[in-house]
């Protein structure tokens, strides 16, 4: 990141021609600064949040508030039910309708969000993955009734280290897709993933991120992660799981996924915080990764 953060207020809104695209680590103030540029460039807000499409999951996701949706338009969030399959080709094809939607209306889309496969799909494109394999998908869930899940996803953690600590071992479909993937290609999934930021541009982008300290960072995600238990991200979840939505696919997210291992009884109350500051601080680490190499405007709030 910068250490010559700029004043937000010097984001200009780009041509027609460009996207401009608000990305930044977790907790860092993402949602505000989109928020901000939309009151002041008349825009309106495309999510690029994998767990903030669906509805239900609220209290754990950094959902935007009913104050925050009425200071701007937002698309693609809570569109969504907890059991559909939202991947990164629909995603793309969702956020291309709304943008020429907003554009149509004389309006500028904001893209805004922590998904970074999901900002790199709509932004490079996808890289080409194999169809389905009937066969492979029911050799693992042959293994999955047989051993359990768990031993589905310790094959993958053997090939793809990094989906595996992506995935939740309870995520079937998605740690079936990640190994059929390596099967079909002997490539992981996530080296593919990674394969997006090689291929040509779809949109022309201004990305621009709210430029924080690793110190302050590290307090806001903790202080995050506090006010969403508080919220009651515990008994949401509970409640997620007795309507038959304990394996889908936003609940392996960070949050969701450690909540989950403690109404397994696999994680003790009082370590919960712990584990979910923890596990943040890794995904944020992730994202930082990513954001190295991109040529982000960092701008003060």
């Amino acid at each position: 990141m910068s250490a010559e953060a700029l004043d937000w207020r010097a984001i200009e809104a780009p041509g027609d021609d460009t996207l401009l695209v608000v990305v930044g680590p977790t907790a860092s103030g993402k949602t505000e600064l989109a928020l901000r540029l939309a009151e002041r460039v008349g825009g309106e807000i495309v999510g690029a949040d994998s767990v903030q499409v669906y509805r239900g999951f609220d209290r754990g996701s950094g959902k935007p508030s009913a104050d925050e949706r009425a200071r701007a338009r937002h698309h693609l969030v809570d569109c969504f039910d907890p059991g559909d399959e939202v991947d990164a080709q629909r995603y793309v094809a969702l956020a291309d309708q709304a943008i020429a939607d907003i554009r149509a209306r004389g309006r500028v889309p904001i893209v805004c969000g922590g998904t970074f496969l999901w900002v790199r799909a709509l932004t490079l494109g996808l890289a080409p993955l194999p169809a389905a394999d009937p066969a492979i998908r029911a050799a693992h869930q042959a293994l999955a009734e047989a051993e359990g899940r768990a031993a589905l996803h310790a094959r993958l953690a053997e090939v793809d280290r990094e989906s595996a600590d992506r995935l939740s071992p309870n995520d079937l479909v998605r740690v079936s897709r990640a190994l059929e993937i390596f099967a079909l290609t002997g490539k992981p999934q996530s080296a593919l993933h990674a394969e997006h930021g090689f291929r040509s541009a779809r949109w022309k982008t201004q990305l621009v991120g709210v430029d924080r300290p690793r110190e302050e960072l590290d307090l806001r995600i903790a202080a995050r992660v506090q006010g969403f238990l508080d919220a009651g991200l515990v008994d949401e979840v509970r409640d997620l799981r007795a309507r038959g939505f304990g394996a889908a696919r936003a609940m392996g997210s960070v949050g969701y996924r450690q909540v989950n291992e403690h109404l397994d009884g696999a994680l003790p109350a009082d370590a919960l915080h712990a584990a979910i500051v923890r596990a943040t601080r890794v995904f944020v680490r992730r994202q930082r990764t990513w954001l190295r190499d991109e040529p982000v405007r960092w701008a003060r709030l």
